[in-house]
């Protein structure tokens, strides 16, 4: 599938790994709804790409609010083709840690965000697809999700994080094998250490220490390597219930 005027939602699409994505599929003449909690930031894109984007203020974890953003999208552009899900929070809490017992609410929100957010998007996000009529390979979307490597090296005081990216990792195969009927394909990609709003609050010296640990290229990943992967799979029929690790050859140690 070829981006090009084509209509495409990005949650989390106001920043980090989302925006970057948002400007490469703009640039290559997609139609690109911004989701995203962040008003100011949501509108400053959108002003910042003129026509070729819009801005819903959106909130994963509604239904109501995700569907508003597809019926937006759907109303905009007539139809929806791509979803990419970049929404996502990075909480870190010990089981037990000095502070005392982690919080159920931590762990509820980690996986209300992380995990139902995708889920929400996903399936609201499809149900609109099948209505689009097929290209010639029978295509009539591409679901992008993101998980991270924390799904399968999650690091101390990351529970609820490294659970809720492990669920989207859970939730690719099953969702590509039902929405094949209708030719639908979904993929995750899995990043590393990226340089987004969520790292650029670390200290220094932890920032190094991340970089340091990469095998090759030692550093953090600028938000348009994934975007470029986002776009490759979208273009790309044979990936398809994939997950796909985006991170140098990184492997986290416990701490």
């Amino acid at each position: 599938m070829q981006v090009a005027r084509k209509s495409v939602v990005v949650t989390g699409g106001a920043s980090g790994l989302g925006a970057a994505t948002v400007k490469l599929f703009s640039s290559l003449g997609a139609r690109v709804l911004i989701a995203d909690i962040d008003v100011v930031g949501g509108a400053a894109l959108e002003k910042e790409l003129g026509t070729t984007a819009i801005f819903c203020q959106t909130d994963v974890t509604s239904e109501a609010s995700v569907m508003s953003a597809v019926d937006a999208a759907i109303k905009k552009h007539d139809a929806l083709h791509v979803l990419v899900c970049c929404a996502g929070i990075a909480p870190a809490e010990k089981l037990v840690g000095r502070k005392g017992v982690h919080s159920l609410a931590g762990f509820w929100r980690a996986v209300d965000v992380n995990l139902i957010g995708v889920f929400n998007a996903m399936r609201l996000a499809a149900a609109a697809m099948t209505r689009n009529a097929p290209n010639p390979d029978g295509e009539r979307g591409v679901i992008v999700n993101t998980a991270s490597i924390a799904a399968f090296d999650g690091q101390i005081g990351q529970c609820a994080y490294a659970a809720s990216k492990a669920g989207v990792i859970g939730m690719t195969l099953p969702a590509s094998r039902e929405l094949a009927q209708f030719g639908i394909r979904v993929a995750t990609v899995a990043p590393g250490v990226f340089d987004t709003p969520m790292t650029a609050v670390m200290p220094e010296s932890v920032r190094t220490s991340l970089t340091r640990q990469v095998p090759f290229p030692q550093r953090f990943g600028p938000p348009e390597e994934f975007a470029a992967l986002a776009l490759h799979i979208v273009e790309n029929t044979m990936i398809n219930g994939e997950v796909i690790r985006l991170d140098g050859g990184l492997r986290m140690p416990p701490r």
